[in-house]
């Protein structure tokens, strides 16, 4: 009898908990493995969530993916590409935001979009009605092949960049710009009404960029005035000195310079100074 319940309630048991559900939750590589990468561009940055897939020896374009048709560009989700500040593709304007990032390959011409519904799996519920921008770029043959698909940032610039699809033999590369220049030169003069003024970084600004270098002098000298110990401050004044045509001050800017630094035995503004130093023609 008791043999009977024992062997009555193991069967309940695997009714209730059948073998299935016993199975241990395993993590295995995925054949499509995921990346984000993110660039820091202009005064935002950009980021781009893709899945890579391979090769695996098969033909891709006009082969596993067909000429004239809307491509993920990429695996599993359609790839996902995120700006926090506005930016011009192939010159066009886009918009802070996520987007989807749809392509369509062909031989000689491939159209990129950038469609507003994002978390789409593959291109099956593209819905053109929600492109933002379509740009036109032309492909190119790559010299190596690219076993597995790479979206990457190349030739990263202040105000322009390339985003680069490469995959098998074909590569094409969007261009990137943005205006950084003039909304800083923008955001310095609205500073400079504050009463914190960056007096400093304004005129470094100006300097690498050839603006307002008049200007620039007189915000290092103020910078100068309130830190009149500081190495780094009398390079900067030495270089616009240098720069605006006055060899003889940038010559005992630099000279401060280089006897501060010493002191603090600071190698990278001994070795600044000395160069302000050289290019005024003191051996």
């Amino acid at each position: 009898m008791k043999t009977s319940i024992f062997c009555l309630l193991a069967f309940i048991s695997l009714l209730v908990h059948p073998a299935g559900a016993q199975e241990i939750r395993m993590k295995i590589p995925a054949s499509s493995p995921g990346q984000r990468i993110e660039q820091d561009f202009g005064l935002g940055t950009i980021s781009v969530k893709y899945y890579r897939p391979n090769t695996k020896g098969r033909k891709i374009f006009n082969g596993m993916e067909p000429y004239g048709i809307v491509w993920r560009t990429g695996a599993n989700n359609a790839t996902v590409i995120q700006l926090t500040d506005t930016i011009q593709v192939e010159g066009h304007m886009l918009q802070p935001g996520a987007y989807s990032l749809f392509s369509i390959p062909d031989a000689k011409e491939w159209t990129v979009i950038f469609n507003k519904t994002i978390d789409q799996w593959g291109a099956y519920s593209y819905d053109e009605k929600q492109d933002v921008l379509r740009v036109k770029v032309k492909p190119a043959t790559l010299a190596t092949k690219v076993e597995t698909l790479t979206i990457q940032f190349a030739d990263v610039h202040e105000e322009d960049c390339l985003l680069q699809i490469l995959w098998e033999n074909t590569g094409i590369n969007l261009h990137l710009t943005t205006d950084v220049d003039n909304r800083i030169m923008a955001n310095i003069q609205e500073a400079m009404k504050g009463e914190k003024k960056p007096y400093y970084m304004s005129a470094i600004w100006c300097y690498n960029h050839n603006r307002n270098l008049d200007q620039a002098l007189q915000w290092m000298q103020e910078a100068n005035k309130n830190q009149p110990q500081a190495y780094n401050v009398k390079y900067w004044l030495a270089r616009l000195q240098l720069k605006t045509g006055d060899k003889k001050s940038a010559i005992v800017s630099a000279n401060e310079g280089l006897k501060l630094a010493l002191e603090e035995n600071n190698a990278e503004y001994i070795r600044l100074n000395k160069e302000v130093l050289h290019d005024a023609g003191v051996n």
